[in-house]
């Protein structure tokens, strides 16, 4: 059977069965598109090859581990993969104006330079996307509250008026939401700096 002829589902599928050629195919197959992704926000030849060897360190072991399941398609994948070692190793060396997790929570602060480059704008980005996903497990009343006093810039007041609740219930419930927002960073190791 020729490997190289077959869709990447096939050759992850035949990797998983214990055709150590399948990866390798893979690897050979989508190597240049993943290496010049890397390259293109790196802008370092040395940390690009750590990063995409990485990225086939980490793709490989969770398919053995059998923790892949075929949502997408493999390089969209192996590219979210390489995107979140990105940001990781941006966070690692500080390039990013560090965030203070203070009782405001105000997340948004990073945001203030409004010259980003590359590197800190795919850091923002993922910041947003990770602070979403972590608003969406809350509870309905602290998601409203933490949603008006952030998105929508509110007073406690008029989130008590508009909710229907006195003040030291917005309040709570905003007390509450922060609370359980940083058990869900720390829980799911999130790292909402550099």
């Amino acid at each position: 059977m020729q490997n190289k002829n077959l869709q990447d589902a096939v050759l992850v599928s035949s990797y998983i069965n214990g055709n150590e050629q399948a990866i390798e195919v893979l690897i050979y197959r989508h190597k240049q598109r993943i290496y010049s992704f890397i390259y293109s926000k790196i802008l370092n030849r040395d940390t690009t090859e750590d990063i995409f060897q990485d990225t086939f360190i980490k793709v490989i072991n969770t398919l053995k581990r059998g923790k892949y399941n075929e949502e997408g398609k493999f390089l969209p994948w192996v590219m979210r993969i390489a995107h979140n070692l990105m940001i990781d190793y941006f966070r690692k060396n500080s390039r990013m104006p560090k965030f203070r997790n203070t009782d405001e929570f105000d997340i948004f602060s990073v945001l203030s330079d409004n010259t980003l480059n590359a590197e800190t704008q795919l850091i923002n980005d993922q910041i947003h996307r990770d602070v979403k996903e972590l608003i969406q497990e809350l509870p309905n009343d602290q998601k409203e509250v933490l949603i008006m006093r952030l998105y929508k810039d509110m007073s406690f007041k008029e989130i008590a008026e508009t909710t229907d609740v006195s003040i030291n219930t917005a309040l709570g419930r905003m007390r509450y939401a922060l609370i359980n927002m940083r058990k869900l960073i720390s829980e799911k190791k999130i790292i909402l700096s550099t």
